[in-house]
């Protein structure tokens, strides 16, 4: 009789349990539910949770408490960011037309009868112009991308954007001597994508493999949209690689670039719904692209 008291009463402590656990279990799913919500929408709405359970309505309330906080971060965040968009839109802009006139007149210069030593200072004062002018003008185009460009979703054959992307290279691999090895698919890869975005990404991968490869290029497109460029890069190493992305980072082999190419890049590719990575093996440097299938594929 004892035993099946105890047997009773453990039984019933196990459903207790057990509907408490569920209880908390779908309290949990209703707050993260609510805050996937609250993080998309960026509204003031408070969080609620369904039952009873004293600890998670504790947690539900210091949350609604710390998510004003959080609101507010975010916004400052955007605000400055922004600010700082158009402070580098702004500037980059002021810039143009003194460095034009300097490019200018430096182009009437050289046309003037001078000395062998004028025309050596006159080349190099022309040359660090001509640097001076496409670290602006990047900055100009880094900063207008990312703050004002509204992407479309147009069937985009991949296959067919890096056959172009290499095309318009090609004098610029053969300067440097380098030889793509290219693996596409015989089909078509339609994914939608803004197609001025994704020239934009190839053509800022192959920019790094100029300045970079020691002398080959392979690039390989899969008929999953998985994208790799690789080259080998003995100059670079994890570190330097791992901060590829970061923006503004350069490494010594790169002194007249912002680094901005492969932040626009990585930006680009992520608001296209894709990835981008980088990794450094054996003295070569890959990059990794991959554009899913979109949800509304059956729109391609």
């Amino acid at each position: 009789m004892v035993l099946w008291f105890v047997c009773g009463i453990l039984a019933a402590a196990v459903i207790a349990l057990s509907w408490k656990l569920c209880a908390v279990r779908r309290s949990a799913d209703a707050l993260r539910e609510q805050i996937s919500r609250w993080l998309a929408d960026d509204t003031n709405a408070q969080l609620r949770i369904p039952g009873r359970d004293r600890t998670m309505r504790k947690l539900a309330a210091e949350l609604n408490r710390r998510l004003p906080e959080l609101r507010k971060a975010r916004l400052q965040y955007r605000s400055g960011n922004q600010e700082l968009h158009e402070a580098i839109t702004n500037i980059s802009h002021d810039l143009r037309t003194p460095l034009t006139a300097i490019c200018g007149y430096l182009e009437l210069l050289e046309q003037e009868e001078t000395s062998d030593a004028v025309k050596q200072y006159l080349f190099v004062i022309s040359e660090r112009a001509e640097a001076l002018t496409q670290l602006t003008e990047e900055l100009f185009r880094y900063s207008v991308i990312l703050s004002t460009r509204e992407f479309r979703e147009d069937p985009v054959d991949l296959k067919a954007a890096l056959e172009e992307s290499l095309a318009a290279f090609y004098t610029a691999l053969t300067e440097r001597g380098i030889t793509p090895n290219v693996r596409l698919p015989e089909e078509k890869v339609i994914r939608l994508l803004d197609r001025a975005a994704l020239l934009r990404v190839f053509s800022n991968l192959l920019q790094n493999a100029v300045k970079y490869s020691d002398g080959d290029l392979n690039i390989i497109l899969t008929a999953a949209g998985e994208i790799e460029f690789s080259n080998s890069a003995a100059a670079l190493n994890k570190v330097e690689v791992g901060r590829l992305f970061d923006r503004y980072y350069t490494v010594e082999a790169a002194r007249n670039s912002t680094g901005l190419g492969l932040s626009i890049a990585r930006s680009l590719v992520e608001q296209m719904h894709g990835t981008i990575s980088a990794r450094y093996e054996d003295s070569k440097l890959f990059f990794h692209i991959l554009f899913p299938p979109h949800p509304n594929s059956s729109k391609v």
